[in-house]
């Protein structure tokens, strides 16, 4: 087509770029004042976590039999008191913050490679494949989460993997079902069956046509996992069958304090406080996504 011409001195057409759907979900995120301020807040606990034992005078693992549950001493550097050992609990704390932190990150990840992959294989296969696997996820879900964590107690010892391993182990069947119930209304998209003509392969289709499309609801679910996540490790420890010492975590810590509460109230305090916060931002923050990429729910 030829060029329109333009009269002298008319004002030149300048091309008009669209923003795609991921720019528009960052500007309202961005927009959303409780959701930013979270992000933030959650940022300057994970530095706090892995930077501050760096600039403290004592180590996680350092006694002091003469501060054994001593008040808050701030000449000393013993911000949050000590614990039943004298040890230091603002540098406990902060340690057990990186596990606690880690744990949730990490069986997320398990739970998102896992329930993605899963779902979008019985979502797509269908027929008998995916009544076989959704039949597990169903056999999964009718036993007791407390039995797979004394089961693998038993056979792995109390190690920090445990957690890994027992709460990565359940933690993806809800999101099996969620990329499954997508996986099924974008089968028959004509996208996919132009897939399937053009000779494309299952695993291909999964991979470059399926998965992608799933990313919106999944990375909403992976935000509200990883504070269920934290809140489920620190369940286990304050029954005794999480991280063991000398390590700690925000559970471990929580479930030490709560015994001795009643004198040293500020040993529960802090422990409290850093895991009391951090799931509400991150509860806030995954508002924040959920209504940023499906504003029509708003």
């Amino acid at each position: 087509m030829a060029d329109i011409a333009l009269e002298p001195g008319a004002p030149r057409l300048e091309e008009v770029k669209g923003r795609s759907l991921w720019r528009d979900a960052w500007h309202r995120m961005l927009r959303n004042r409780a959701a930013v301020a979270s992000g933030l807040i959650l940022i300057f606990i994970v530095l706090v976590c892995y930077l501050g034992p760096f600039f403290s005078r004592h180590t996680f693992d350092d006694v002091n039999w003469d501060f054994v549950n001593g008040q808050p001493d701030f000449a000393q550097g013993y911000y949050f008191g000590g614990d039943g050992n004298g040890r230091d609990l603002f540098v406990r704390t902060l340690y057990g913050g990186r596990v606690s932190i880690s744990i949730g990150l990490v069986a997320t990840l398990v739970s998102l490679v896992i329930g993605v992959s899963w779902g979008a294989i019985a979502g797509f296969i269908g027929g008998r494949v995916d009544d076989f696997m959704m039949r597990i996820v169903d056999i999964l879900y009718s036993l007791p989460f407390i039995f797979f964590v004394i089961m693998l107690t038993t056979v792995f010892g109390r190690e920090v993997v445990l957690m890994y391993v027992a709460i990565g182990a359940v933690s993806w069947l809800d999101m099996a079902r969620i990329v499954r119930g997508q996986t099924l209304s974008l089968k028959r998209k004509e996208f996919v069956e132009a897939a399937h003509a053009s000779g494309v392969s299952t695993f291909n289709i999964i991979r470059r046509h399926i998965v992608p499309n799933t990313i919106g609801p999944v990375i909403i679910y992976v935000t509200l996992t990883v504070p269920t996540v934290i809140l489920t490790e620190s369940f286990i420890s304050f029954l005794g069958m999480g991280v063991q010492e000398p390590y700690s975590s925000w559970g471990v810590l929580v479930s030490e304090g709560a015994r001795i509460m009643d004198f040293t109230p500020w040993a529960l305090l802090g422990p409290c406080t850093f895991l009391s916060v951090t799931l509400l931002c991150l509860n806030y923050l995954g508002d924040g996504v959920r209504d940023a990429l499906d504003p029509k729910d708003r």
